[in-house]
């Protein structure tokens, strides 16, 4: 691919803004049959109730759920070691897209393929605890909130950058 073939412009500051929201953006949110919800989210975990604390607010940071964990990494469960990578996706695309703005040195495809791997991450880990949760107490549904948010974001402000990294006719 010659230099020509690669696109000058660099992420807007609303893309910007965008990319650095979707660290705050849930993986998915839990309901509980008390009516309390747990938040996971790229960062850990973020649960509701009066019985959580005196906020009613509960954090338990993602390294601390990791420190925690009795069995060694490589025995948790698939979706549960993806999660770390899901954060660092994620921030790796925000810094690209900071990187942009702030200094004119980004190139696109990168940030969109970044926010693309975010994003099959995040649905890993959506699905992973749907799958161990979903049915506890009864059907539930798990949204992964932050796959869909990051999946429009692609479609709206980088998708013609990630289109041309695959040709569609080679000859």
């Amino acid at each position: 691919m010659s230099s020509d073939d690669v696109r000058g412009e660099t992420s807007t500051p609303r893309e910007l803004l965008a990319a650095v929201t979707l660290l705050a953006v849930p993986i998915t949110v839990l309901p509980s049959g008390s009516g309390d919800l747990t938040f996971v989210s790229l960062w850990g975990l973020l649960n509701t109730g009066s019985e959580v604390g005196p906020a009613g607010i509960r954090l338990y940071p993602l390294w601390t759920y990791f420190a925690d964990q009795p069995r060694p990494f490589g025995s948790l469960p698939a979706s549960i070691q993806v999660w770390p990578l899901a954060a660092v996706f994620h921030l790796f695309a925000a810094t690209s897209a900071v990187s942009g703005v702030l200094f004119d040195r980004e190139d696109r495809r990168v940030t969109g393929g970044l926010l693309v791997l975010a994003a099959i991450a995040t649905a890993w880990v959506a699905a992973g605890v749907a799958g161990r949760f979903g049915g506890v107490e009864g059907p539930r549904l798990v949204v992964p909130l932050a796959t869909i948010a990051t999946i429009t974001l692609v479609a709206v402000a980088y998708r013609s950058d990630l289109v041309d990294v695959f040709p569609r006719d080679p000859s």
